[in-house]
């Protein structure tokens, strides 16, 4: 279904691109948003990836877990996390506001493989330009690993805008597309058929997936004082606070700052890459690195508010939808390509025959595993060493499955199996 923007017009109700008042041609509805204020759109977590071998000297510095350790000139909180990352082991420096994650759950510690994510902080890309924090991620790569290159980048974008409050039927107005469910707790409210929840008082909504495109609305005040960082982000809304260019100081302390957050998994930027063009030279984009792509991340914002559709009524956009995907851009210092770059997502597929076997094997598969008592992790482990690996993982990765979500697919399967058939089949 082809969604419309209601009419925009100015106060002497004419047309305008830059209008604050809507018109709803149907209904006659008149919505006046111009005591909203758009204080900043920036990036909120940068997520980068990199492939290479682990120096072997790195590993003494997760021998004692919880302990400061010195590394590439700094001190650093060493210590495990859980599988749920993906990795085994992390080196924290709030200070600096950087996360390195250290081996790959799934890959060989002598190998090459995706052995190191870097999490970056608000205030850390605050601070820095793209290509100095790049330059800075890239150095801490080589300190932790040899033949280093750069796998791919995840990227959140955060609105932070006053004089708007969520509807309380934002669930019912919302449509997204949804595919797979998620297990969430300490929630109100959930929906699995738009993929959406509600945290607390109806101060926190998210829809889609983690492994997907995600959008996350909440009180970013509240969530501000519950973390102690009120008065970073009052300091930052200080210093740029509105896209209105004739209202430069308009950020209220007394009233709630509310944020609409988009999160990008990695496999989502690699869709885009392979799927975006230049429209002036027809070459795809590049969007392995944070700094490469940062130009492209108002595109990234609009792509984002049309996937997840605020409604006013079925086929027009909810105003305030149209004018934060119109009037927003990021707060970076680069030039934006948005006007340069046709944007769209290649979907890397396993149709017909591949695309059915998989399926047909992996339900073999796990009979064999509960015929043999074979554990999940073990049965995984050998999957990824096997020729068709490749198909297999393409194949989960078009319904937004990672390979995390493919290891924990394959575990839930052998339990049914084994609770309603028993072991010995």
């Amino acid at each position: 279904m082809t969604v419309k923007d209601q009419i925009r017009v100015d106060h002497q109700f004419k047309e305008s691109a830059t209008g604050r008042v809507f018109f709803d041609q149907k209904t006659a509805k008149i919505t006046d948003l111009t005591k909203v204020r758009l204080l900043r759109c920036g990036v909120d977590t940068v997520r980068q990836l990199y492939r290479g071998m682990i120096r072997p000297e790195i590993m003494a510095l997760f021998e004692n877990p919880g302990t400061l350790v010195d590394f590439a000139g700094q001190r650093w909180h060493s210590g495990r996390v859980g599988r749920d990352s993906g990795y085994q082991y992390k080196l924290q420096n709030a200070d600096l506001g950087i996360i390195l994650l250290v081996k790959n759950f799934n890959a060989k510690l002598d190998c090459i493989g995706p052995h190191l994510k870097i999490e970056v902080s608000p205030h850390a890309i605050d601070s820095l330009s793209p290509e100095r924090l790049q330059d800075r991620l890239d150095f801490y790569a080589s300190e932790v690993m040899t033949h280093v290159e750069i796998n791919q980048c995840a990227v959140h974008l955060a609105l932070d805008l006053q004089g708007w409050t969520p509807p309380t039927d934002l669930v019912a107005r919302m449509h997204c597309k949804a595919r797979v469910q998620r297990d969430i707790t300490g929630i109100n409210e959930i929906n699995w058929a738009t993929k959406s929840s509600t945290y607390g008082r109806g101060e926190t909504s998210m829809f889609g997936s983690a492994n997907g495109v995600q959008l996350c609305i909440y009180n970013k005040t509240e969530q501000a004082k519950a973390t102690d960082k009120l008065d970073y982000w009052e300091s930052v809304w200080k210093r740029r606070d509105s896209f209105d260019e004739k209202d430069p100081d308009n950020y209220n302390p007394d009233q709630a700052v509310w944020r609409v957050e988009l999160r990008y998994h990695h496999s989502i930027i690699q869709q885009f890459a392979s799927g975006s063009l230049d429209v002036r030279t027809g070459e795809a984009i590049d969007t392995s690195s944070f700094a490469a792509f940062a130009g492209h991340l108002d595109g990234l914002w609009r792509y984002g508010l049309r996937q997840f559709k605020l409604l006013d009524r079925p086929g027009y956009f909810s105003p305030i939808w149209t004018l934060i995907r119109e009037d927003v851009r990021v707060d970076l210092p680069v030039d934006s390509l948005l006007e340069d770059t046709e944007y769209k997502r290649y979907y890397k597929t396993s149709r017909g025959f591949s695309g059915k076997n998989v399926e047909l094997f992996l339900g073999n598969f796990v009979s064999l595993l509960a015929r043999e008592r074979v554990g999940a992790k073990k049965a995984f482990d050998r999957l990824q060493t096997w020729e068709c690996w490749p198909v297999i993982r393409d194949h989960y990765a078009a319904k937004d499955m990672s390979e995390y979500d493919i290891y924990k697919h394959i575990k839930t399967l052998l339990e049914e199996r084994n609770v309603r058939w028993g072991r010995a089949v």
